[in-house]
């Protein structure tokens, strides 16, 4: 969102990933192509548009934190723990050996490259779970997301010629609420900014319901909140990607011809 490169390197170097001497465009770089209405309402009530970078920064600098400590785990190196993602990182563990996830260290960031299409990307790992091997890409979002589908199917569709096995993909999102212990209302802390969601009542809608009078919330200590979803037909989802890639391309044409990518 907001880009702006003063020469050939720069927009590489932003976009992409140089392999074995080529230019490949970047797999999440092609799907931020897509609208994100919330994305933009937020920019739009914000105090000024430096107020909502600043939001947006540090929780993309959290959610690294809690990706990172996670990525550690999955390798084996046993990380220390930060103090301000440790309920999260420690849900994340217990589910871990809960659900039996099996994890190979050489299958965790995995840079992929599709040839045909011309594109690379790092996946989060290649898991097996309930006996199904597959792409496991980590989120650390409120919610999951029908756009991290444009995401994984670029993996999928990258992968399928190197793993005979490949049957499906999930998403496993990470993230860490507190709860009121009055009326079931969530608050989410990120990026210094609250988010409160109300309980939902019997009508299905959410509000102060149940009879609960107003009051001020009480909330619980922190703690860690694991979803995993689990989303194995992505060939239509694919042709969606290969979509966003060419209005990628039609957005970025100048410095995509500058360096090569696209013809004069």
């Amino acid at each position: 969102m907001f880009d702006s490169f003063k020469d050939e390197a720069s927009f590489k170097e932003a976009s992409g990933y140089t392999i074995d001497n080529v230019w490949y465009p970047r797999v999440t770089k092609i799907v931020s192509i897509k609208a994100k209405p919330a994305l933009l309402r937020f920019y739009a009530e914000a105090e000024n548009f430096k107020a909502a970078q600043d939001v947006t920064q540090k929780s993309a600098e959290e959610g690294t934190l809690i990706h990172e400590t996670v990525e550690g785990i999955l390798l084996g190196k046993n990380p220390e723990i930060p103090e301000s993602v440790k309920p999260a990182v420690n849900s994340f563990m217990e589910f871990l050996d809960r659900k039996n996830i099996q994890v190979s260290p050489e299958l965790v960031e995995r840079r992929v490259v599709h040839y045909g299409e011309r594109y690379a990307g790092t996946v989060d790992a290649l898991a097996l779970i309930d006996g199904k091997f597959g792409v496991l890409d980590i989120k650390t979002s409120q919610a999951i997301y029908r756009d991290y589908n444009l995401q994984t199917s670029a993996y999928m569709d990258a992968l399928k010629g190197s793993f005979s096995n490949l049957q499906t993909r999930w998403i496993l999102r990470i993230d860490q609420i507190q709860t009121c212990t009055l009326c079931g209302a969530t608050r989410r802390l990120k990026g210094g900014r609250e988010k409160i969601r109300q309980p939902r009542g019997a009508n299905g809608f959410a509000g102060r319901t149940n009879g609960i009078p107003e009051h001020e919330h009480e909330w619980s200590a922190l703690k860690g909140e694991i979803e995993l979803k689990e989303f194995p037909y992505w060939q239509s989802d694919f042709e969606a990607f290969l979509g966003a890639k060419r209005l990628w391309e039609w957005e970025n044409e100048f410095w995509l011809k500058k360096i090569g990518y696209l013809g004069k």
